[in-house]
């Protein structure tokens, strides 16, 4: 089963900050990473569900 966004605050977790020199990045986890990389796959071959398309339009 697919979860959908409802709040992109949700994401928060999902999100970490690294530090590089005098900059700071902001990096998606493994995991949110790899569901963005399905997701666009999916999208590609026009594969995508119905509740597919509202999760990649809130993780984008």
């Amino acid at each position: 089963m697919v979860s959908i966004l409802n709040k992109p605050s949700s994401l928060i977790h999902e999100i970490c900050i690294e530090k590089v020199d005098r900059w700071k990045l902001f990096k998606f986890s493994e995991s949110l990473q790899q569901r963005r990389s399905q997701l666009l796959e999916k999208k590609k071959a026009d594969q995508l569900m119905a509740e597919e398309v509202a999760e990649s339009a809130r993780t984008n």
